[in-house]
């Protein structure tokens, strides 16, 4: 199985930027603090699939894609993070994430592969970033925590046309387990996210000459 993403999927997630794609039962979940999130209920999991358009106000796109693909620098910035690194299994390259869940709850964790290109579209230049799980990756799972078999997640971003980066991101992830709803509903911790992740974008410069 070929593990690259292809030249559609890259059109399918910055054409998001341009015209959102919400024909087929996507529903306005909520919106909050400039970014809106969308819904698709998702009938053979029981779970939802969502998509999300803002506007990070602070930060370029150029910068947001480049903290977004530091892995060492996210456990830095990210408190859900236990472990995660990329590494070669038996030839293929991918991405071990483990998540830190709430006691008295398993963690989880994720192997996945990612693709980051920087495109130009007739003069636009839209950084896009696909990742999806690699259940075919060779990776032994762990005592003790839940590997999420089903994940997706693609970004797009260009320049807002002044300081910031306007984002398109689109996620799914099928945690598996008995999990209360409270912490299934992933949209409600996304506004938080951002936030982290502009006040992320805002240190890295920093963190970079640490290094």
């Amino acid at each position: 199985m070929s593990l690259q993403f292809t030249d559609e999927e890259f059109q399918d997630a910055w054409k998001e930027l341009d015209e959102p794609q919400l024909e087929g039962g996507w529903e306005l979940f909520t919106e909050t603090m400039g970014v809106k999130i969308y819904r698709l209920y998702d009938k053979e999991t029981g779970l939802y699939e969502y998509k999300v358009f803002g506007v990070l106000t602070t930060c370029t796109p150029e910068l947001c894609a480049d903290v977004y693909m530091d892995l060492t620098y996210r456990k830095h910035w990210d408190g859900y993070v236990k472990e995660l690194y990329e590494k070669d299994f038996d030839g293929q390259s991918a991405i071990y994430w483990e998540v830190k869940y709430p006691f008295p709850l398993s963690n989880r964790d994720y192997v996945y592969i990612r693709e980051r290109r920087d495109l130009d579209v007739d003069g636009r230049k839209i950084w896009v970033i696909l990742a999806r799980s690699s259940p075919e990756t060779p990776c032994a799972e762990k005592s003790g925590v839940l590997r999420v078999k089903d994940y997706k997640q693609s970004v797009a971003m260009e320049s807002d046309g002044a300081c910031g980066t306007k984002v398109f991101l689109n996620y799914f992830d099928n945690p598996g387990g008995m999990i209360p709803t409270w912490l299934v509903n992933w949209a409600s911790g996304v506004p938080g996210f951002l936030t982290d992740m502009q006040k992320a974008c805002g240190n890295y410069k920093t963190y970079c000459q640490k290094k």
